[in-house]
């Protein structure tokens, strides 16, 4: 749908920013390019399977593995963040496990998008049109123009509440439902899924989901 408005050499210049990311946890882009008018990336082919597919038929993991998991992941972040590039799609389904390792996928694709769009998309957000509902920090579920890194430490902790209980904080609603309550609504103490996590753990999951940006780990 998007892709008659967007401009394949501003992609193409994106995709190449993106693929400068090195990181042993991150999935690097390889090419950009067109055919009959459709923007396409390149990855390499990563030999496992999804964290989502790992969660489907296990359900919540071992803590030490999901801490290890998460701490992955967020070395990713934190890498990518300092080289100004924002996920904007932090999900079970863009970790990838290889190895037994977390490598994350897609990092650059929302940005570049994002930048070749020529604004006449109708798409509310291009963040908002390329993120997930059950992932979806407040500012980004409300198309705040301004989303910036901290939308990602937000998509962690719903990661981090997932890989911990099981389930992220408001499964079994509607997609409009969970923006919703992303925006309004308090997710229940992770403590109460799952007794045995230590608190500090907790703290820091719940507060990677406070609902404003300035109350996150910065």
């Amino acid at each position: 749908e998007m892709s008659g408005h967007v401009s394949v050499e501003r992609f193409k210049r994106e995709i190449a920013l993106a693929a400068r990311l090195q990181h042993p946890h991150i999935v690097p882009l390889l090419t950009a390019g067109e055919t009959g008018g459709l923007p396409y990336f390149t990855m390499p082919l990563v030999e496992g399977e999804s964290l989502r597919a790992r969660l489907s038929r296990e359900g919540e993991l071992p803590l030490s593995e999901a801490v290890r998991l998460l701490r992955e992941v967020a070395s990713a972040l934190a890498y990518a963040h300092e080289h100004g590039i924002v996920h904007r799609d932090i999900k079970p389904d863009n970790v990838l496990l290889s190895g037994g390792s977390a490598m994350v996928t897609d990092f650059g694709v929302a940005k570049a998008v994002n930048a070749a769009a020529d604004g006449t998309s109708g798409v509310t957000s291009v963040g908002v049109a390329l993120g997930t509902p059950a992932y979806m920090a407040p500012e980004q579920a409300s198309a705040d123009p301004r989303v910036d890194h901290r939308a990602d430490v937000y998509a962690w902790g719903v990661l981090a509440y997932e890989l911990i209980t099981g389930q992220s904080p408001f499964s079994g609603r509607t997609p409009q439902a969970m923006l919703a309550a992303h925006l309004t609504e308090e997710p229940e103490g992770i403590g109460r899924r799952r007794a045995n996590v230590p608190q500090a753990l907790a703290d820091l999951v719940m507060r990677c989901l406070a609902k404003s940006p300035a109350d996150r780990p910065q």
